[in-house]
């Protein structure tokens, strides 16, 4: 069998060799010619895959190491009898990291007390329900909007986008993008959500760039509707609005979701989808020569800190969103550069925490977060 596999997706190399043909080729390169006899492809979200590039194919399977999967035409893919799948869940930890550092550079910049702020979670699957737990820990009043899970499971534990929109301090948007029907989320932040906004708060998008709407969130800044902006995902990104970059308060270029943990779960889920399907026996196959951080040891006196601080400390070693931002800002044409070379960036179980003078409440939280 013959396997097409993104050269771009880290930790892959030698999986599929004992058992397959694989090419390893670029998004851009991957072509009709190239796939027409194909058995399966391994991608991520820059290669369309839809009737142009299988129609004439053998291709049986598709896998994309994302959790993201708008780059395959599901709907073609069914009716052709190509299966395919994503890998829902496997960057919630990192999402969770980037919206933590998020939360205490927030805090530190505006001085709040997280535990004093209500933030709305829109979005309560693998990554909001990872991210309202880390704003419990926090000790942040969470309010959880999920419509799709508020119908299958109950009212209990879920609010309207209306009691988010009128109480929550700081909104954080974590839908998939769908384009039509009741869960529509195709520019679910537009001037009518964004006008209704009572506490001016944060808004913080981490999903899908089309999620919101360029122009109303640019209004809705300039009118002091929302007090801050928060962006990684871009409409027609990699050719964002660079008027609502300069407006907005944090901007990095789509790597919510990029730790390594992230990628290399992403690859694992793949290999496994496509061993499962074709019966190759790799179920047991995992990603090797994950880089470890450079400083993996975190020493903290929190003589004269308060809880917030630690833990702050904490996380932001492991990840300060500042840097990114910074780099970002330097030359935003470098948008895919710096995705594709984008630094070791490792979850907080890689992290060991020493402390003294904190108090064994707090030291439990930095356990629950998943720090050693």
């Amino acid at each position: 069998m013959k396997i097409i596999i993104d050269d771009k997706i880290p930790y892959i190399r030698g999986a599929f060799e004992q058992v397959a043909e694989v090419v390893y080729l670029s998004g851009a390169k991957t072509t009709p010619d190239v796939v027409k006899d194909a058995d399966a492809i391994v991608t991520r979200t820059r290669t369309i895959c839809n009737e142009h590039l299988l129609k004439d194919s053998t291709v049986k399977f598709i896998a994309t190491a994302t959790i993201g999967y708008d780059h395959i035409d599901t709907d073609y893919c069914d009716a052709a009898g190509i299966r395919w799948t994503n890998a829902p869940g496997c960057n919630s930890k990192s999402v969770e990291q980037y919206i933590a550092s998020t939360l205490m550079v927030l805090a530190e910049t505006k001085g709040w007390n997280l535990s004093e702020k209500t933030i709305g979670v829109v979005g309560v699957g693998n990554v909001g329900s990872k991210v309202a737990r880390v704003c419990e820990i926090l000790g942040m009043r969470v309010l959880l909007n999920d419509p799709p899970r508020e119908r299958a499971e109950g009212s209990e534990g879920f609010v309207s986008l209306e009691t988010i929109q009128r109480e929550a301090d700081i909104i954080t948007l974590h839908v998939p993008l769908n384009m039509k029907g009741e869960d529509a989320t195709f520019h679910l932040a537009n001037d009518t959500f964004l006008n209704a906004l009572v506490q001016k708060p944060v808004l913080i998008n981490s999903c899908r760039g089309e999620v919101t709407e360029t122009q109303a969130v640019k209004r809705a800044l300039d009118k002091g509707l929302i007090s801050d902006f928060v962006c990684d995902c871009w409409e027609d990104e990699p050719d964002l609005d660079l008027e609502l970059l300069a407006k907005t308060c944090i901007a990095t270029p789509h790597i919510a979701g990029y730790s390594k943990d992230g990628k290399a779960t992403g690859t694992l889920m793949s290999v496994h989808a496509i061993s499962d399907f074709f019966g190759l026996g790799l179920n047991n196959w995992s990603p090797s020569g994950v880089e470890l951080p450079s400083n993996p040891v975190i020493e903290i006196d929190g003589a004269g800190l308060s809880e917030q601080q630690i833990i702050a400390r904490a996380i932001l070693h492991t990840y300060d969103i500042r840097n990114d931002d910074a780099d970002f800002r330097k030359n935003t044409k470098l948008f895919e550069q710096l995705r594709g070379d984008y630094p070791t960036r490792r979850e907080f179980p890689a992290f060991t925490v020493k402390t003294k003078n904190v108090d064994a409440v707090t030291v439990a939280k930095l356990k629950l977060l998943g720090f050693t």
